[in-house]
């Protein structure tokens, strides 16, 4: 006699009903409303006068401001890196006396304005009509004119970058002490000096914690290098640039515009090198290295047409 084999009871199919976000497409139409609304504030308000904006925006007095501007806080950026490191070491020196001269000069360069410190250097021939070369309280080799050899591009190099050496010691400080301590007794009992315990086993792994602070400094650098017009840097810079041109045509706003959009270009090709930067000294580490512009807006294109499900038994 045949047996009959129960058939197996099918469980329900499981629904999935998206969950539904009012409140972000409502602040999405809000956000895209006011945007529209003020780019056609911006585009068809004739007193910004964009065809001024684009008559001097590749003029030649700007593009000399920009190379000028670039080259300012390339060399600025370079004496403040080294200064940093240098401060930094002393800061961490056994040595009081090292220690607490790098506090003192942390001290004075962070405790005073930068322009207050650009007007100094561009005055410090009051102060030092002329400079020496030679051995302290000894025989002098060679002397120069403070008039001549402090000239306006100069100073304000020096006062950006002896201002930001103070704060590149203090960032330097913060990644050399993120180490931990196990590598440098390591480093140590290989019989490695300090110095060559810094500059091999230190550095190196302190460069993550460095690096981001570092490019926040170098654009901030960049947008600060404005200060200078106020010495009459020649060749101008390019604030100055644009402040000498619409001194003549009164044409201030758009030649501002014009100074506003060449800062927020070279600052954006800034943070896209920091970004990179980062990525570099990021790898080997635990932690998923951050996803490149490109990936991040393909991801969230995709991601819209996305739907979150809830499951419902």
């Amino acid at each position: 006699m045949a047996t009959e084999t129960a058939e197996p009871v099918r469980a329900e199919e499981i629904k999935a009903i998206p969950v539904r976000h009012p409140g972000r497409w409502v602040a999405t139409g809000i956000l895209l409303v006011l945007t529209v609304a003020l780019a056609n504030s911006i585009a068809t308000n004739k007193r910004f006068g964009w065809g001024i904006v684009g008559h001097w925006f590749l003029s030649r007095r700007i593009l000399d401001g920009v190379v000028v501007t670039l080259e300012l806080t390339a060399t600025s950026m370079l004496i403040g890196i080294a200064l940093g490191i240098v401060l930094a070491v002393m800061r961490l020196s056994p040595n009081p006396l090292v220690s607490g001269a790098s506090w003192v000069y942390i001290w004075i360069f962070r405790g005073t304005p930068v322009l207050v410190q650009i007007l100094l250097w561009y005055n410090i021939a009051a102060l030092y009509p002329r400079f020496s070369v030679g051995l302290p309280f000894g025989p002098t080799f060679t002397h120069f004119n403070a008039s001549s050899l402090i000239t306006p591009f100069v100073a304000g190099m020096l006062a950006l970058g002896l201002n930001e050496g103070a704060y590149m010691a203090e960032i330097v400080r913060a990644g050399i002490i993120s180490v931990p301590e196990g590598q440098t007794h390591a480093a140590q009992s290989l019989g490695m000096t300090r110095l060559l315990t810094m500059r091999r086993i230190v550095l190196p792994q302190a460069m993550r914690v460095i690096v981001p602070p570092t490019g926040n400094e170098t654009i901030s650098m960049l947008k600060t290098t404005s200060l200078v017009s106020v010495i009459a840097l020649s060749p101008p810079e390019l604030l100055y640039a644009a402040q000498l041109i619409y001194s003549v045509n009164y044409r201030t706003i758009q030649l501002l515009i014009v100074a506003s959009l060449w800062y927020l270009i070279m600052t954006t090709v800034l943070t896209i090198g920091q970004f990179y930067l980062e990525r570099h000294f990021g790898r080997g580490t635990t932690r998923d290295l951050p996803e490149t512009p490109l990936r991040r807006l393909r991801a969230n294109v995709f991601s819209i047409r996305r739907k979150d499900p809830v499951h419902e038994s």
